[in-house]
């Protein structure tokens, strides 16, 4: 029975009981206003008429009554069925159905059914995707040979694969979806990598920070770390967002095992070197004494010229030894305190036979005032004023000079400068000439090109740094800054 019949006889039964009332009334009314009855004949059909209308009244109240307790509840329960069912959709319970039996709930109840079978269907196609994916992306991930880890914004692990897992000892159910910072407490290689993450972020992460060394397929290992930030632009905004950070270990073991031997062979062969480059000079000397007989002008400038490129090997011997010191990391520092006018005295003696033989004027700058010592490696640090002053004469013009002094900042350091006014290096080689081996396209002079790379090195040995202002035609200069 639909609603709508259930309707028509609830207020077919309400009539009913009115019109059964209104005739109860009217024949009590007769009878309590007649003295007697009009005809006795009428009587037993008036007593039929009231019975039957009393019978007909009871059944219409019943079906009233009956009909006025069922018709809010066949209205209420399909409605809260209804509701109920779009809360589980809302909830992505796909698999709730509707069966609501009243034929005017019939059509809303199939056209629910129907699309909740088709979010079903796209919600089981779009996760088995979505599994998929994901399923690929790790297994790409764990394809590649070097330890890569992925982090959101909050430091949790999102992904890691089993090389990261290897090198640092943990299981997979036991570092997926946990703070990485967390467990960075209990594992002294995790930490690292965070505290080199927390680095990157603040921007002070060093493009040339010393390689992570790691005990690793039963060997020593060599990682360089590197990380790289994932932003997501919001194409309404075009702001970026951070959406976290990939961790990614490159294996350099290799690299450093052949820049070892490399450094190692250099150092072997430079310390040879040193002993039959020494007998040239010493025997030079004896050549030279008149005592062993007199050499006519053209036998002296063969000895000069092999006593000039004799000492020029000896220097690139010294310089390739001072290389593989830094690069093998036995570069050991004996500081002691130094006056910085010491340095620069100790330089001008070193270069001055080559000044007079440009006929460079070197100048002294000094403050009057009285400024601060230094406590440094005073070989390591006088073998660069040397080195810097050597190429200042040699790359300036003839009969020209150079600056060469000292100046107490007010942050309380130290800045030792040698300034020239030749050719001047183009800005865009600024950064190259610290550089091992390089030497700026179309210099004639000859040189190793070691000597400032070393030099930068020794520098930051110190804890300071060495730096060039340049421009092309105007000279150069080169300022070390030491703290005192």
């Amino acid at each position: 029975m639909n609603i709508k019949t259930k309707l028509t006889l609830g207020i077919g039964s309400l009539v009913g009981m009115i019109v059964l009332l209104v005739s109860l009334s009217i024949v009590n009314l007769q009878i309590l206003t007649a003295t007697e009855p009009t005809s006795p004949a009428a009587a037993p059909g008036l007593e039929r008429a009231l019975f039957w209308i009393s019978i007909v009244g009871g059944i219409c109240i019943v079906i009233g009554i009956v009909m006025l307790t069922l018709l809010p509840s066949s209205i209420d329960k399909p409605i809260k069925e209804i509701i109920d069912g779009i809360k589980q959709i809302a909830n992505h319970n796909y698999d709730r159905r509707l069966n609501i039996g009243n034929q005017e709930f019939q059509e809303v109840s199939e056209n629910f059914n129907r699309m909740a079978k088709r979010l079903s269907d796209y919600h089981s196609s779009t996760l088995a995707q979505i599994k998929a994916a994901k399923n690929y992306m790790e297994t790409i991930i764990n394809s590649v040979k070097e330890p890569i880890i992925g982090l959101d914004a909050e430091m949790v692990v999102l992904f890691i694969n089993d090389e990261a897992l290897s090198i640092l000892d943990l299981r997979r159910e036991d570092v997926l979806m946990k703070s990485a910072k967390e467990l960075s407490l209990r594992n002294d290689l995790l930490r690292r990598l965070i505290r080199g993450l927390m680095d990157f972020q603040e921007a002070t992460a060093s493009a040339s920070a010393e390689p992570l060394k790691i005990y690793a397929d039963d060997k020593e290992s060599y990682f360089q770390m590197n990380y790289i930030q994932i932003n997501k632009s919001d194409s309404d905004t075009s702001l970026q967002t951070e959406q976290g950070y990939v961790i990614m270990l490159k294996n350099i073991t290799e690299f450093k095992e052949r820049d070892s031997a490399k450094t190692t062979f250099i150092s072997t062969i430079s310390h040879e070197l040193k002993t039959p480059i020494s007998a040239i000079l010493m025997s030079l000397q004896l050549l030279e004494d008149n005592r062993v007989g007199r050499l006519n002008e053209e036998q002296r400038d063969l000895a000069q010229s092999i006593q000039d490129n004799s000492e020029r090997l000896l220097g690139i011997t010294s310089e390739l030894l001072n290389m593989t010191q830094v690069e093998s990391g036995k570069l050991q520092l004996k500081p002691r305190v130094t006056k910085p006018i010491e340095l620069i005295d100790y330089a001008i003696k070193a270069n001055r036979v080559q000044a007079e033989k440009f006929n460079i004027h070197i100048e002294v700058q000094y403050p009057e005032n009285k400024i601060g010592k230094l406590f440094v490696d005073s070989e390591k640090i006088a073998w660069i004023l040397t080195n810097l002053l050597s190429n200042a004469i040699r790359y300036s013009f003839e009969n020209g000079r150079i600056i060469i002094g000292a100046r107490q900042t007010e942050d309380d350091f130290i800045e030792l400068y040698v300034r020239d006014f030749g050719k001047g290096i183009d800005p865009r080689y600024h950064k190259s000439i610290f550089d091992h081996y390089f030497r700026v396209p179309g210099t004639k002079v000859q040189g190793s090109g070691l000597g400032l790379s070393i030099s930068k090195d020794f520098v930051e040995a110190h804890g300071g740094t060495l730096s060039i202002e340049s421009e092309v035609g105007k000279g150069c200069c080169f300022t070390l800054r030491l703290k005192k």
